[in-house]
């Protein structure tokens, strides 16, 4: 097809309007598990990320001919549930002088607050051109349909020069994750700790066997046997603990995950009696572990530290991965050989006021997250290198 050829838009209402072959042909490794066309459409077709529960699909796309070139994740939202990208103090001041905030439109993964390519680009194209060709697409789409303003979710630092170029001002966090420098062994891995840290790592780690509880993972075929309706259970079991918590998950997206995406999946499991107790649902990529959703059914000291931290760290190891990215939050990770790692957001408000208040309050925060990086460091427990 001719590089000659315009690009066009198209805006699909459901990820199964785009050929599955077409849409994971634009996939790299920073897009994987969760772009993957078969994890968006579990997610809508399972009733998660569905019109009834604020998430409105409106996927971008840009076509030259028949060819798609490039593609977004993205969704008109009636709200900011499930985004863990936090713009609840800016509706709030958006409503105080009269201005409405939702409807806004997201390019993001829904209730996934991992960091990943937002912006597909076919192999073969020129990527910066294509971003930026898409994010103009975007803001074109964003003031025809008279949305507050665009909000690109967890996307790659490598992504964040083309939206700052494009207008869009950048947003800071931090997570808690490991990087693997290289060990060949859990005991390397312990040897980076102080003494006493080391000591407390290895008391905990026993701590299972003690109790008669016994952790191990679960993959491939061996997660076909599993009963959805068990991981909603376990799933729940986390999110009912908690005022603010939400179920956005359904049961028909784990039967979904276990039927059509075990290749990517991951039950880390531990049993006492031979009964299941506790589990932690995980997701793969082809270097880096993604935690997602822990549950338990029995309470028990330093269970979810084995069941989310200790076994799946041993495993990375062991399989030799990149990285191990457990999940938002948990300042206790930082003493668990965890370390702080910023995460990226891009905001454009299409009102120029609200625009400039939020900018404004982007540079205060992101000040304040950087200032904070060295005294989380420092919580590691790590000896000093050198």
């Amino acid at each position: 097809m001719s590089s000659s050829l315009p690009l066009t838009l198209r805006v699909y209402r459901s990820i199964t309007e785009l050929p599955r072959g077409a849409w994971d042909a634009l996939l790299d490794e920073a897009a994987v598990p969760f772009l993957e066309w078969e994890f968006l459409a579990a997610l809508e077709e399972s009733g998660c990320a569905v019109p009834e529960r604020g998430w409105h699909p409106r996927h971008l796309t840009l076509w030259r001919g028949a060819r798609l070139v490039a593609a977004a994740p993205a969704y008109l939202r009636d709200d900011s549930d499930g985004e863990f990208v936090f713009d609840g103090s800016w509706a709030t001041a958006a409503g105080r002088v009269g201005l409405r905030y939702y409807p806004k439109l997201v390019l993001a993964v829904p209730f996934t607050p991992a960091m990943g390519r937002r912006v597909l680009v076919a192999p073969g194209e020129d990527r910066s051109a294509r971003e930026a060709e898409l994010y103009a697409a975007a803001l074109e789409y964003a003031r025809a349909e008279g949305v507050s303003g665009i909000h690109v979710l967890f996307h790659t630092e490598d992504e964040a020069a083309g939206l700052e170029a494009a207008g869009f001002a950048l947003r800071i966090g931090v997570q808690y994750q490991w990087t693997n420098p290289g060990y060949s062994t859990w005991e390397d891995f312990l040897a980076r700790f102080h003494s006493k840290r080391r000591i407390q790592l290895r008391r905990e780690l026993r701590t299972p066997e003690r109790q008669g509880i016994t952790v191990r993972t679960l993959r491939s075929e061996e997660l076909a046997e599993l009963d959805p309706d068990e991981l909603f259970r376990l799933y729940a079991s986390t999110v009912d603990k908690y005022p603010w918590g939400r179920r956005f998950l359904t049961p028909a997206f784990f039967a979904r995950m276990l039927a059509r995406f075990r290749h990517r999946c991951e039950l880390v499991e531990a049993r006492r009696g031979g009964q299941r107790i506790a589990g932690a649902f995980n997701f793969t990529g082809p270097d880096v572990l993604y935690g997602r959703y822990w549950g338990c059914f029995e309470e028990h000291a330093f269970l979810h530290f084995n069941v989310c931290l200790y076994h799946p760290l041993q495993e990375a190891i062991r399989l030799g991965l990149k990285r191990f990215e457990p999940g938002a939050g948990g300042e206790h990770k930082l003493t668990r050989g965890f370390e702080p790692r910023l995460t990226y957001s891009a905001h454009l408000l299409l009102h120029p006021g609200l625009d400039r208040a939020v900018r404004a309050f982007l540079l205060q925060e992101q000040s304040a997250v950087r200032a904070g990086l060295p005294r989380w460091q420092a919580e590691t427990g790590f000896k000093e290198e050198g």
